[in-house]
């Protein structure tokens, strides 16, 4: 029998939760290790849109965007190496067949400043004036100059590997099998036979969340998706901020934003099914159509360029869109943070901030109550 390999913290899940987690724990001087699957940052954490915006948010969210956006400016920094943070705005528009928008996104810009964030609202002249790519079905918008956006494929590598500079295990290529608390530890079991063992457990590990958690009688409901994304040529730049789009209607919930390179990255409108079982997710050809149908409402020059690469991955989708985050309902030691429902790549570092935060010390100023596990499986 194979020896069992110990932390102070075991976490499934090597995406930008789990490595983010593991680099503030290891600040604290709090040995972890992290457990994945394939390669870090490899499936959700690493194929989305790369949005580091926080408008948008459920108002009592701002508090933990708060936290990630300060960690996102300081990312070179505090990492060692750049994720390709890039704080030119975030702009979130209405069309004109929605002018009620206006209303909400004045109703959401008072809310917002009283937690931190300053929305500038703009229409007619001077949304035309500041924003002149814009095109004319799109009746107003609300931008946030401190937003911006980074490179998903960059960022939870970089905290894994500044993680393990300061004493954390990164196990790759490590797929756990099977977990139970023995005593006052948790035993884990990988595919291969291996085992690890820590007093503490975080579940990070993304759209196969939900099958972990219920070996401990936790069973999350979660939905298995796949974004949309797509990157075209480059072509001179010109748009700072990342754009997206306030509506209802989920057909229209389009975003795009520029690289320093110059290449268009588009995301959003119609997701496709996904298989957490066969680690595959597809493009759809008609949600690539979709998303192009509605950039040229947003941007007309954009929808000229030529494609160079289609792409997707696995989300895990709760019922009610809210990750799960915080300790467990039934076992002492354990934790939660998934379940982001494609909107956690802003927020990732802020996690694994007030994670370990709340490992280490039992508690966090964050809130994080409307997040908690219990709203989907009550206590012994």
């Amino acid at each position: 029998m194979s020896q069992i390999v110990k932390s102070d913290v075991a976490i499934i899940g090597g995406g930008l939760m789990g490595c983010s987690t593991a680099f503030f724990l290891a600040q604290r001087g709090i040995s972890a290790m992290v457990l994945e699957t394939d390669k870090v940052g490899r499936q959700a954490s690493g194929t989305n849109f790369g949005n580091v915006r926080r408008q948008g948010r459920p108002i009592f969210q701002l508090p933990l965007a708060n936290r990630a956006s300060r960690i996102w400016r300081n990312a070179r920094e505090l990492l060692g190496e750049d994720v390709e943070y890039l704080q030119g705005g975030h702009i979130r528009v209405c069309f004109r067949e929605r002018p009620e928008n206006i209303g909400k996104m004045e109703e959401y810009a008072a809310l917002a400043r009283e937690e931190g964030l300053d929305l500038e609202l703009l229409t007619s002249n001077a949304l035309r004036e500041k924003f002149p790519w814009l095109g004319p079905d799109v009746l107003a918008g609300s931008y946030s100059a401190s937003d911006g956006h980074a490179n998903p494929r960059l960022a939870a590598p970089a905290f894994a590997r500044a993680a393990a500079r300061l004493g954390a295990n990164i196990v790759e290529d490590t797929q756990i099998v099977h977990a139970e608390k023995q005593g006052e530890d948790f035993l884990l079991t990988a595919k291969d036979g291996r085992r690890f063992s820590a007093p503490v457990l975080l579940i990070t590990a993304g759209a196969w969340a939900g099958k972990i958690a219920g070996w401990f009688g936790e069973t999350i409901p979660l939905t298995p998706r796949a974004p949309t994304l797509s990157v075209t040529e480059p072509v001179p730049y010109a748009i700072a901020p990342a754009v997206g789009v306030m509506t209802p209607d989920e057909v229209e919930t389009v975003y795009f934003r520029q690289v320093a390179r110059g290449n268009i990255v588009l995301g959003g409108s119609t997701r496709a099914p996904s298989y957490p079982d066969d680690y595959r997710a597809y493009v759809l050809p008609q949600n690539s159509m979709t998303q192009f149908e509605h950039l040229r409402r947003l941007a007309p020059a954009l929808s000229r360029l030529q494609v160079i690469r289609v792409w997707s991955g696995i989300e895990g989708y709760t019922d009610d869109s809210l990750p799960v985050m915080g300790p467990s309902a039934k076992v002492s030691g354990l934790f939660h943070a998934f379940g982001f429902s494609g909107s956690g790549f802003q927020i990732g570092p802020g996690v694994g901030e007030t994670m370990a935060e709340l490992i280490a010390t039992g508690t966090t100023d964050i809130p994080i109550a409307p997040y908690s596990i219990t709203r989907f499986v009550d206590r012994d």
